[in-house]
């Protein structure tokens, strides 16, 4: 599963930089002039994970199979663009299809880059990307009202739920504040999703510095930070230049280049962690001769649900499900040594998964 990242900013703050770094592809022209990236460039990485080449070595694995995820780099937003102003439209479409959005912030100097307002203010640039969207979600749901009211007429409940929620949502909107802070019970989740909002979406505000601020930060990451806690939302300090050199290495050299600059790990390892963290989201392992392989879920999700990631019939047919904790499988050797210590459980279809649990499904076809 994984999940589908937005990557959104103004011009020229080294969005596609950093997707190219990222990816470790070339697929996103990189250039120092607004509305270079045009259409949305998607790149597949693997989320790294130390814990599957453990198993593996003890299961014996011919293959290792991480899960992977999704990064979009989207057009450059810039002001008046939920009225359609540069790519607009364009840009306000691809972001829908998202589970979460990284915005790229400019926290650095550099008077060779241009900046599209002409001044550096990462806060700034923050605002008005979300301002966009504000503007953009209040007209979707202005829109939606006379439907709504029609169906409500034919005492439609779903459309009194629905419009409920409508006219909550645009109070929030014209308050200033993005649509996830929308108050909604648990029973509106399903209905508040459909809305498709755009400032639903969980972000996660991606600082990116020059090489000498990557390992501690610098002002202007210390006021997003800030900003980050007031909004609910997340943060990342990444350095885009350091990401490219990275790409360019192989791991032991990574590692090399790493430590001398003070980092213990790759900006995309950091941006994953916070990215899982901030969507709910765990791993969990199946691993066996052929292949050790990660499988990512919601934080509680069900064994039968889990095992539906898989396949639909692995759901549909579930019985039970042999789990052994990660730290139980690595400590006694793996799933016989597990057995034989009364480790490997078998649980039923009311479990819930836990992060690292190694697990073997049994089902009926």
């Amino acid at each position: 599963m994984g999940f589908k990242c937005g990557i959104v900013g103004l011009p020229n703050v080294g969005k596609s930089t950093l997707f190219n770094a990222l990816t470790k592809t070339a697929a996103a022209q990189a250039a120092n002039f607004p509305f270079c990236t045009i259409e949305p460039n998607v790149g597949e990485v693997s989320v790294p994970d130390e814990r599957l080449e453990k198993i593996a070595a003890i299961a014996q694995s011919k293959e290792i199979l991480p899960t992977r995820l999704n990064f979009v780099d989207i057009a450059g937003l810039v002001k008046g663009a939920s009225k359609g102003e540069g790519l607009g439209n364009q840009f306000l479409a691809n972001i829908r299809e998202t589970d979460a959005i990284a915005y790229v912030l400019r926290c650095f100097e550099d008077p060779d880059i241009v900046h599209v307002s002409g001044e550096i203010d990462p806060i700034i640039d923050a605002q008005i990307v979300e301002t966009e969207l504000m503007i953009a979600d209040l007209e979707s749901l202005q829109k939606r009202i006379t439907g709504l009211e029609k169906k409500l007429r034919g005492q439609d409940k779903e459309a009194q739920l629905t419009l409920d929620l409508v006219h909550r949502s645009i109070k929030v909107l014209e308050d200033d504040r993005p649509a996830r802070f929308v108050e909604r019970l648990e029973d509106e989740e399903k209905a508040f999703k459909e809305l498709q909002l755009l400032t639903s979406k969980p972000v996660l505000y991606v600082c990116n510095v020059d090489e000498d601020s990557a390992a501690n930060g610098n002002e202007m990451t210390q006021s997003v930070k800030k900003y980050a806690e007031e909004q609910g939302a997340a943060m990342v300090v990444i350095s885009a230049e350091i990401e490219s050199q990275l790409a360019q290495l192989e791991d032991d050299e990574q590692k090399e280049y790493l430590a001398e600059l003070g980092l213990e790990e790759p900006g995309l390892n950091r941006l994953i962690a916070e990215g899982y963290d901030l969507l709910g989201l765990l791993t969990y392992f199946t691993a066996g001769p052929k292949e050790t392989r990660a499988w990512t879920i919601s934080k509680g999700t069900k064994a039968p649900q889990a095992a539906g990631v898989i396949h639909t019939d692995f759901e549909r047919g579930f019985i039970r499900a042999q789990t052994i904790a990660y730290d139980d499988y690595v400590t006694l050797g793996g799933e016989v040594a597990a057995k034989d210590a009364g480790k490997a459980r078998d649980e039923g279809k009311e479990y819930v998964v836990k992060d690292g649990d190694v697990m073997l499904f049994k089902f009926n076809t």
